[in-house]
């Protein structure tokens, strides 16, 4: 890809993801913490940097003098006299590959959990003082007598385990299933807010071999995921300028099941890139398919980057 080519959508990468950005690293030096925002930074291991930084993804030549940067990244080498996403560096993380595949694939087939209205945050309040909140300086708009008669009243239906992971201990025995990592592939399903999230995770996992647009694309989709988490949870987030989904009522309920669906439906296609994606890389590094077996990714023209882009993601 002349860098005619590949140097604007580096700069289209760098100006959508700038806003996600910017506010983390102002927010950074002040010590100020935006639960919404800063989430996707804290929980996931993937900086502003990395995020910031634009690759084409597997099977993509990047030529000129400035591809030569990224031969100081993980995951790159030199092709002649440009410079390309290298699938040996996938192979020592090929049981990861093979992981994420199988749940991902896992949770496109089940069918979704409708009845959990988001109580995972509320579980992990459970019987709790606001000093020994996870989001201790969040406070609390209901009070912990609501979050009590609330998920006694409705029950727990958490399927993820790393939303599980962080229940009061009062709150396990009062969830139906009892996730593990070793049935995580059980458990997954689409109607999960955290499995929405989680694409972004399955996607930059395998970057730089996974394109950049579609990293991005994962990363807007568990932002908005993660704002529906934060409506619907029993903490004030009006300074974030976000309106509570009162799930303690049954209007509440009713409206966060209206937007759980329009999440998974729009979650869904997003998912079968990463599938694609995933499954594309996993059969380049089988025998005889791909760099591994000395194949050589052509230089994209237009007409090449246009396929590319079509078949893997």
């Amino acid at each position: 890809m002349h860098p005619s080519e590949w140097l604007p959508l580096a700069q289209a990468h760098r100006e959508r993801v700038e806003p996600w950005v910017s506010g983390r690293l102002e927010r950074q030096p002040r010590g100020d913490k935006n639960a919404v925002e800063d989430f996707l930074f804290d929980y996931y291991p993937y900086s502003p940097g990395k995020l910031s930084t634009w690759h084409p993804g597997y099977g993509v030549i990047l030529e000129g003098t400035q591809a030569r940067q990224y031969l100081a990244l993980s995951g790159y080498r030199a092709e002649g006299d440009g410079v390309t996403a290298d699938i040996a560096w996938l192979a020592r993380r090929r049981e990861r590959l093979e992981q994420a595949i199988a749940i991902l694939r896992a949770t496109a087939t089940r069918p979704p959990v409708r009845g959990c209205f988001a109580l995972h945050e509320w579980a992990m309040t459970y019987r709790l003082t606001q000093e020994e909140l996870r989001h201790s300086a969040l406070p609390l708009r209901v009070s912990p007598e609501v979050i009590g008669e609330t998920i006694e009243n409705l029950g727990l239906r958490c399927t993820h385990l790393d939303a599980y992971r962080f229940f009061t201990a009062p709150a396990v025995p009062l969830n139906t299933v009892t996730p593990t990592r070793d049935t995580q592939v059980d458990h997954e399903q689409p109607g999960c807010i955290h499995a929405a999230m989680d694409l972004y995770k399955y996607a930059f996992w395998f970057s730089p071999l996974v394109p950049s647009d579609l990293v991005v694309d994962c990363f807007a989709n568990a932002a908005r995921a993660r704002e529906l988490d934060m409506r619907s949870s029993p903490y004030d987030v009006t300074r974030f300028g976000l309106t509570a989904i009162r799930v303690e009522t049954p209007e509440g309920r009713q409206e966060y099941a209206h937007e759980q669906r329009l999440l998974m439906e729009d979650t869904a296609p997003l998912r079968g890139r990463v599938i694609a994606t995933l499954t594309a890389l996993a059969q380049s590094l089988r025998p005889g398919v791909g760099i591994l077996t000395g194949h050589r990714p052509r230089s994209a023209g237009p007409a090449h980057a246009e396929r590319s882009h079509r078949e893997w993601s």
